[in-house]
């Protein structure tokens, strides 16, 4: 059942105030395309605001189990990256009113963007032939797709990324040996 919610939020719905489906090319760019999606209050919200910063951008929707367990997880990790550290992104593919509902209940402490077909343009971007929630990229902080992982994270992937990203920082390794490393996770 989830499978067939997934896939039908992604058909098109004829509405005149929908907005137009967001172009994204695939990544055989360099710097992960720029998007604008809209956070919780309703405003547009553009990836290049958290320039300067990895980021975690975690594809989720209200109706995904797996989502829905990893988020204590991320909000843990959130919590101690602080604001100097890796900035964990949610994106919820799935419709706002719902994720509004949910997100009062978990105390979201990242920013939460919402898109429904806008939010699967962006994770599709990525140029993966096959995407299932959660999912979550990896961009580092001058906006280079690094690598993605399909699936639901658990603490040692994200102790994993933390340290590679440190040893990129660090100038320990460089940006091909950095998404060779995050390939292996």
């Amino acid at each position: 059942m989830a499978g067939a919610l997934f896939y039908a939020a992604r058909i098109p719905v004829e509405n005149e105030s929908a907005p137009e489906p967001m172009a994204v090319e695939a990544f055989d760019i360099v710097q992960y395309p720029a998007f604008t999606l809209k956070d919780l209050d309703g405003v547009d919200r553009d990836f290049s605001e958290w320039h300067g910063r990895h980021r975690l951008l975690n594809f989720w929707a209200t109706w995904c189990a797996p989502c829905r367990r990893e988020i204590p997880l991320l909000k843990e990790f959130q919590e101690e990256q602080g604001d100097d550290g890796i900035l964990v992104m949610g994106i919820a593919v799935d419709f706002a009113e719902d994720v509004a509902v949910y997100a009062k209940a978990a105390e979201f402490n990242y920013p939460i963007l919402i898109g429904q077909e806008d939010a699967m343009a962006v994770a599709e971007s990525s140029g993966l032939d096959f995407i299932a929630m959660p999912f979550t990229m990896i961009v580092s902080k001058d906006g280079e797709f690094l690598n993605a992982y399909l699936g639901e994270l658990h603490r040692s992937q994200l102790d994993d990324i933390r340290d590679i990203l440190t040893h990129l920082d660090n100038g320990d390794t460089d940006v091909e040996s950095a998404k060779k490393a995050l390939d292996q996770l």
